[in-house]
């Protein structure tokens, strides 16, 4: 991994190590949150969908609104965890790489701030190229 060993230097390098494991922690909290409401795509391994919401009960006509509310609601909540968690996912991938702290608007080479990464450590862009700021 040469590309780490350049890029990384001084204080970047240090935290390096505490990111990883930050990251990592999390990871694996948000496949506990997505497992608990719903299951990989068994077509693409990747993906994942919604499950219904158990009720405990044995369903009757009554109960079918209810059954598609609670999976509505699971589906919306399994989208913003995928969200995060692909963000995880990625950001990890980044350190394996040795491009992590980079901003990644094309044509930037400069570092995303200390302060951003420890507010989210799976930030892809700097303070200044952040949604609805220089877009990005």
């Amino acid at each position: 991994m040469p590309l780490a060993r350049t890029f990384y230097t001084g204080e970047l390098m240090k935290n390096i190590a505490s990111y990883k494991k930050i990251l990592t922690e999390e990871k694996e909290r948000l496949e506990n949150q997505l497992s608990s409401i719903g299951r990989r795509n068994p077509l693409n391994g990747v993906a994942w969908e919604a499950l219904p919401q158990e009720t405990g009960k044995e369903p009757d006509e009554g109960d079918t609104a209810d059954i598609i509310e609670g999976y509505e609601e699971n589906r919306a909540i399994l989208a913003e965890l995928e969200t995060r968690y692909r963000a995880v996912l990625a950001a990890l991938e980044r350190i394996e790489k040795g491009s992590y702290g980079r901003c990644e608007v094309p044509g930037q080479k400069h570092l995303i701030e200390k302060e951003r990464l420890a507010a989210d450590p799976a930030a892809k862009t700097c303070k200044g190229h952040l949604r609805g700021k220089g877009g990005g």
